[in-house]
């Protein structure tokens, strides 16, 4: 994206009287535990131009799956979840249930898992669902605790206690 981003940054910049780069940092994301966690991504990804002011409702944005989800506008680029089809028998009764998703609020604790995750890089999920993940990938996936005496003996031993084998 880079050499793109060079090539283009100029004539969109001049062409609509705006400054600085055209892509405003890294790419980021996060393993999600679907059982738990999807739904709730969901809303946090559809509400998040709602938190910004850029429109009153997540319906309103054009490039929301929410339109689709909830409103029943197609879009080529979506293949309905596991979850989301589990929410109901047919499409209208998804489609209401999906909207009710969004009637609620969202407790900040599980903001804050996402978008924690989401900058680290991390898994969004219980204890379980990481374990499983070390599991099939053979490496530990908890993060450490930053800071602290690394070449010290507690460190090590805490860390080989941590790291799952298969």
């Amino acid at each position: 994206m880079q050499a793109p981003g060079r090539k283009c940054v100029h004539y969109i910049n001049d062409s609509y009287d705006r400054t600085g780069t055209l892509l405003a940092g890294r790419f980021k994301s996060a393993l999600v535990d679907s059982d738990r966690y999807l739904l709730t991504c969901y809303r946090y990804i559809e509400l998040n131009p709602v938190r910004a002011n850029i429109v009153v409702g997540p319906g309103a944005y054009q490039w929301s799956s929410y339109r689709s989800h909830a409103m029943g506008h197609h879009d080529d680029l979506l293949t309905p979840h596991e979850k989301y089809i589990e929410l109901g028998a047919d499409i209208k009764v998804r489609q209401k249930m999906y909207k009710q998703l969004f009637s609620c609020h969202t407790e900040e604790d599980k903001l804050n898992i996402i978008r924690d995750a989401t900058q680290t890089g991390t898994i969004i999920g219980n204890e379980m669902f990481m374990q499983e993940i070390a599991r099939l990938l053979k490496c530990r996936v908890a993060r450490f605790d930053h800071g602290g005496d690394r070449k010290g003996r507690d460190f090590h031993e805490k860390k080989i206690s941590s790291t799952l084998t298969p």
